[in-house]
């Protein structure tokens, strides 16, 4: 310790503030990497909105170049304010996770069929190519009875 002190004691004003200046960077460092892994995993885990949307599944396709994800459309039929108006038809684009085999096999059954579902999902914060082209995802579906 004592040899350490003497050292320190001889260096230049250069050589402190070079040492002070690595240190601070790699403090520096350490807290933007900490900071970038916090704001990422919150990004890819979090979720603003969960719920219900009701209509007839169009299409569920598998997509992508590099990243095969599934991905979904919804048919909701609208009706305007005015009695007797005709509805208006709305689609929502949704996505499902690779994982889901039995959300997706659901899918594609009443895709075919034509039924009337209730989609249950979650909206995240931002989408990443590996997991769908929306931040919409579907996590169940249940077939309304007719």
């Amino acid at each position: 310790m004592l040899l350490k002190t003497q050292n320190m004691e001889n260096e230049s004003f250069g050589q402190r503030a070079k040492r002070k200046t690595k240190s601070f960077i790699k403090r520096a460092l350490i807290v933007i990497v900490v900071v970038g892994i916090l704001i990422l995993s919150f990004l890819y885990f979090a979720t603003y909105d969960d719920g219900v949307m009701a209509g007839k599944v169009l299409r569920i396709s598998k997509k992508g170049v590099m990243f095969k994800t599934y991905e979904g459309k919804l048919n909701v039929e609208t009706f305007g304010s005015l009695k007797g108006a005709s509805p208006i038809a709305e689609s929502y684009d949704f996505s499902v996770e690779g994982h889901q085999d039995a959300v997706i096999k659901l899918l594609e059954e009443v895709a075919l069929s034509g039924e009337r579902v209730n989609l249950h999902y979650i909206k995240r914060y931002t989408k990443f190519p590996w997991r769908g082209e929306t931040n919409t995802f579907v996590t169940q579906v249940e077939r309304l009875k007719q």
